[in-house]
């Protein structure tokens, strides 16, 4: 019997099925009879929907239904969509505005669905869309992420969607008074359209008196409730379930409109209903991240210790909230504000603006990224002007190993951490950077290095359940609350199950994604996946021991322990497994011995941390950037599978590396999006990747009984910072991202730096 160790590289197990073509995600498994859903979207940002008259569309070939916003709520369904909603300033919730399923009285962004039409193939749908007659009285467009500018919503002055703060402002205006520096910092975050593999998609179908929705996202469990509540059915009469899926990040987190409309066209036609986009399409109704910027304040005393800090931030909410639009650059932001540096005086404030482009939600780190590029690309920029060297300024800073259990600054409580080891292993792995440094100049070309040093939150729902089932065949199924988006949890909650409990990890399959096998799950989103999954997992292993334990004690007579891998019975040979006693307990009828499940909640959440260093080459003849090497040492706590953990970290520099040097989304004056294709939106290819190299120093979070910390996001948390850090010290200017060649060129331009 093979039995995983703890932190040994398992090979991921789904990979066979990716790699050769078997994965099944939405767009394979359509059934064959599904009808196909088109949205018509509206072609200008801003405008009074006067009238819209889907007579012609309803007579043409193949069509099933068409139907608008007006036909939606007279059919029954509830159209508002749920968003949360911060606290202001004066402590009463931001003004509730309308986010439709469509398009109502106005339309607010370019894409925004205005009527569906529903055919027996997709051609028809599309060929009928364009006989959809509406009227659009067009409004001026207010595009420009400032305060004011064309009412959006005649409820909400200036736009301003929310004006939210935290923090002492009296306590850090006066630290601020009486220091020795005081560094101001300007850093703008650019806007980015996610582009995940595979595009969003769904399709339902009835299910007698039930529906059956099939979509591509982050969990189920929300989606059945969404669909339930606009629908307005009991959740027991809605099932959701996830296929394989290609990539989320954030952005397949929460219930768009098409798959609750998909479900409505399904119940009402009785036949299957699929939406399945292209990429523009995608571009166009897929919810952005980023867009921000920040103005922030370090002060400093006369030995370069920070003695407080500020920040200023207006965030792009694009036309409407969407689900955690307005908690994102707030509240999550907040969490890891301060850093891993140890000061008390805080204040942030945060308004959130509306402007007529799409939505912006969670994009991998949702918030985290933004605090710690911010904060980040404000220590450099003191460490320029204060003379010192920026490593040296992050150290005099750092939270000391024996101040924790330490409460941040925002009222985070940091259970461990060891941010000097960290940093001193970092760069150790860049010595002989001056030598580099030369080597580019001789051949005319500037070098910089640029670190960060972060700090991520883990978020997300902390309970999860776990339900181990054992088969009649010998196998085991394990019951997740949790939904893989490609990084590999069929293969590391078996490895951990295994771990614990000695049944071979091959016989083990991981059961996700389906709302009525599995009861309950928080889903997968702010790196809380292997952490609390795992957790209960282990409960669940540990509930298993006692039942078997007690059914072969009256079995054998003798006593009886467990050693993670077999039962020991006293003055017995014997020495069977798990699935041996389950087998036994089959064979005696004793069913209540064949799964078994355990709850948990985690009442703190794990930090893991870590520093990366960039090292970037330019030629200023071109402005021409490469990011030669990459190091990244990270504290993400005890391992399960080492190399899982480095791959998600290659691929959260790999997205950070993305925005910060050539991902960038261009709206015109009039709103309309001018880089909607992969021929307009840069994404990264592998020739702009370095090989990143990853070290694991585990400091063991407290705050879990394996002392894991999640992993997901941390790349990407880090990464924004390192590369634009990297290339400002190249330079010798500030610039601001994505760091085109162009830029870097008119920079050094500016600066006065002459070409060769």
């Amino acid at each position: 019997m093979e039995k995983f160790g703890k932190s040994q590289s398992v090979k991921r197990v789904e990979d066979v099925r990716f790699i050769t073509g078997e994965g099944r995600y939405v767009a394979d498994i359509v059934p064959e009879n599904a009808l196909r859903a088109y949205f018509v979207r509206s072609p200008i940002a801003h405008g009074r929907l006067v009238s819209v008259n889907l007579d012609d569309v309803r007579e043409m070939d193949g069509v099933r239904m068409a139907m608008s916003a007006a036909d939606l709520e007279a059919a029954g369904v509830r159209l508002d969509m749920k968003a949360i909603l911060v606290k202001n300033k004066d402590g009463k919730r931001a003004t509730k505005t309308l986010r439709p399923l469509m398009a109502t009285d106005r339309v607010r962004h370019v894409g925004e669905a205005i009527a569906v039409i529903v055919a027996d193939t997709f051609e028809q749908a599309r060929d009928a869309g364009e006989m959809a007659d509406f009227d659009i009285e067009e409004l001026p467009p207010h595009i420009d992420l400032r305060v004011g500018g064309s009412a959006i919503y005649e409820e909400v002055p200036d736009n301003i969607a929310y004006d939210w703060a935290m923090g002492d402002a009296d306590a850090v205006e006066q630290a601020i008074a009486q220091a020795a520096h005081v560094i101001h910092t300007s850093v703008p975050d650019n806007r980015i359209i996610v582009n995940s593999m595979e595009p969003r998609g769904a399709y339902a179908e009835p299910d007698g008196n039930r529906i059956h929705l099939c979509v591509n996202g982050q969990g189920v469990w929300s989606a059945r409730d969404d669909v339930a509540r606009h629908l307005k059915l009991a959740k027991e009469d809605v099932r959701v379930t996830t296929p394989d899926v290609g990539g989320g990040f954030g952005m397949k987190a929460m219930v768009y409109c098409e798959p609750i409309i998909a479900a409505f066209a399904a119940r009402t036609l009785g036949q299957a209903v699929a939406w399945i986009p292209d990429r523009s399409e995608s571009m166009l109704s897929d919810n952005a991240g980023r867009d921000l910027v920040t103005e922030s304040t370090l002060a400093f005393d006369e030995n370069y210790k920070i003695t407080a800090y500020k920040t200023r931030t207006l965030s792009n909410l694009g036309a409407y909230n969407s689900q955690n639009g307005q908690v994102i650059q707030s509240e999550l932001f907040s969490k890891v504000a301060p850093g891993t540096y140890d000061f008390s005086a805080i204040h942030l404030e945060a308004k959130g603006i509306y402007t007529n482009t799409t939505p912006v939600d969670a994009y991998r780190g949702a918030g985290r990224p933004e605090a710690i590029f911010v904060l980040e690309r404000s220590m450099d920029a003191a460490a320029r002007e204060l003379g010192i060297d920026p490593w040296e300024l992050r150290r005099r800073n750092f939270i000391k190993p024996s101040q924790f259990p330490y409460t941040s600054a925002t009222g985070m409580p940091y259970d461990v951490g060891d941010f000097d080891k960290l940093l001193t292993e970092a760069e150790k792995q860049t010595e002989g950077y001056d030598q580099r440094r030369r080597a580019s100049e001789a051949k005319g070309c500037l070098r910089g290095m640029g670190l960060a040093y972060y700090i991520e939150s883990i978020l997300g729902e902390p309970s999860e359940t776990a339900k181990v089932e054992f088969l009649w065949d010998g196998s085991v199924n394990i019951y997740v609350g949790t939904q893989s988006n490609g990084q590999g949890h069929e293969t590391v909650y078996a490895q951990f199950l295994s771990d614990q409990t000695g049944i071979p990890a091959e016989d083990i399959t991981v059961m996700q994604g389906d709302s009525d096998r599995i009861a309950t799950g928080g889903g997968t989103g702010g790196s809380r996946s292997v952490t609390v999954q795992n957790t209960a997992t282990l409960a669940t292993g540990e509930t298993m021991i006692t039942p078997f334990s007690a059914s072969l004690l009256e079995k054998e007579g003798g006593e009886v322990t467990f050693d993670d891998e077999r039962f020991r019975i006293e003055n017995s040979n014997l020495s069977p497994s798990m699935q041996d006693v389950a087998r036994m307990a089959r064979e005696d009828g004793r069913e209540d011995l064949l799964s078994h499940s355990a709850t948990i909640t985690l009442e703190n959440r794990s930090f893991p941390n870590g520093c990366h260093v960039a090292e970037v080459e330019v030629d200023p003849d071109t402005g021409q950037l490469r990011v030669d090497r990459y190091v990244v040492v990270d504290d993400f706590g005890n391992l399960i599978n080492p190399m899982l953990a480095e791959g998600q970290v290659h691929g959260g520099v790999a997205q950070g590396l993305g925005q910060a040097v050539m991902e960038q989304t261009v709206f015109d004056k009039d709103g309309q999006l001018l880089s909607g294709s992969f021929m307009d939106y840069a994404m990264p290819r592998a020739s702009d990747m370095p090989w990143v190299k990853f070290t694991s120093v585990p400091v063991p979070s407290k705050y879990n009984p394996m002392g894991m910390k999640g992993c997901g996001e941390a790349g990407t948390v880090g990464a924004l910072a390192a590369v634009t850090n990297a290339v400002i010290d190249a330079i010798g200017t500030e610039i601001a991202m994505p760091l085109t060649p162009y830029r870097v060129w008119r920079a050094l331009q500016e600066k006065g730096v002459e070409a060769r």
